[in-house]
């Protein structure tokens, strides 16, 4: 699990960690029912089994997510890397984005202080706020680098040309964007744009929101408060074919002799060298199967299948309903 294949830099920092973090979204209700002390377990048993970068957010339960993280790494910061995010605040209707350069300092602190750290590793903008030019958020961002309190900064769903602008403020480390089988967007035009700025990609949801676990058969099995009963691609129109399209990749794992999430898995690892999955779970299971897929070697010609399996077009619905789509950089 450990080889070099299984490596990756940290943008031009040299820093080097596992093609595999750990993200903990899942861990504060996003999808329903779950257990804190099975989600410290998770990211216990993460750390022990190499996993060095632990993502978590200010706004995954408005500060819960890194409480959670906290206490899990009591004893243990020094051996993990934290990447933590800012930018959506509470508003009336839900939240809002944020990206005022008087408010990242302010949110940077309370991050650290549910952290109970005195340092963030990779400092991410959640998401891009378009009434804020991002030269002065990035140049808020790097103050926080100045002053020991960040080592790295990052960006979430960023176009090529608000990269190349924040860039040229400071360098940025990372850019988290979803990325997996079921949302290939980044290979029209970002995946070259990361690797000519020296931009590590750490794709999120790389298992399609627990799509391409196989798992999901039913929408009777997402909770009435599930986030995705308000994606497009969980509508009742849309979900029975999506659950077929992931049967036709059950088919190929079985004769690969391995669970359908961990050839989705082991496709963007073998696909992209440089990009590290930040894989969500809240189970020791869901932990174990995760870590499967760094066992995996597919060949070109299987990656090439896979990929025509889920070419663009053949996932019905977008990824997100109208709102959360505007909130995206494009």
């Amino acid at each position: 699990m450990r080889d070099k294949f299984f490596q990756r830099q940290l943008g031009q920092t040299g820093v080097q960690t596992a093609a595999m973090a750990l993200g903990c979204y899942s861990m504060s209700s996003a999808y329903g029912a779950r257990s804190d002390d099975e989600s410290k377990a998770v990211i216990r048993r993460a750390v022990d089994q190499g996993i060095s970068l632990i993502d978590t957010a200010d706004y995954y339960s408005w500060g819960h997510n890194e409480q959670l993280v906290a206490a899990a790494l009591r004893g243990r910061r020094h051996e993990v890397l934290i990447s933590s995010k800012f930018g959506y605040i509470r508003a009336e209707k839900g939240f809002g984005i944020c990206g005022d350069p008087a408010y990242v300092g302010k949110a940077c602190d309370e991050s650290l202080r549910r952290l109970a750290t005195d340092h963030i590793d990779l400092y991410f903008q959640h998401r891009l706020d378009p009434q804020v030019p991002i030269e002065d958020t990035v140049g808020a961002m790097a103050e926080l680098v100045a002053q020991g309190k960040v080592r790295a900064l990052g960006l979430c769903e960023v176009s090529a040309k608000t990269l190349r602008r924040a860039c040229a403020v400071h360098p940025i480390t990372a850019v988290q964007a979803e990325y997996s089988l079921w949302t290939r967007d980044v290979e029209a035009e970002m995946l070259d744009v990361y690797d000519e700025l020296g931009v590590t990609l750490m794709a999120f949801s790389p298992l399609g929101r627990g799509m391409l676990t196989g798992r999901l058969r039913s929408l009777d099995q997402l909770g009435p408060k599930d986030v995705r009963r308000h994606f497009p691609r969980f509508s009742a129109e849309n979900f029975p074919k999506n659950v077929a399209l992931v049967d036709r990749l059950g088919a190929l794992a079985r004769e690969l002799g391995c669970d359908v999430a961990q050839l989705a898995l082991a496709w963007l690892l073998n696909r992209n060298p440089r990009m590290i999955a930040t894989c969500g779970c809240d189970t020791l299971a869901f932990l174990a199967e995760n870590l499967g897929a760094l066992n995996i070697r597919l060949s070109e010609a299987r990656i090439a299948e896979i990929a025509e399996m889920f070419a663009p077009g053949n996932v019905s619905g977008d990824r997100y309903n109208a709102a959360l789509m505007q909130m995206l950089d494009k």
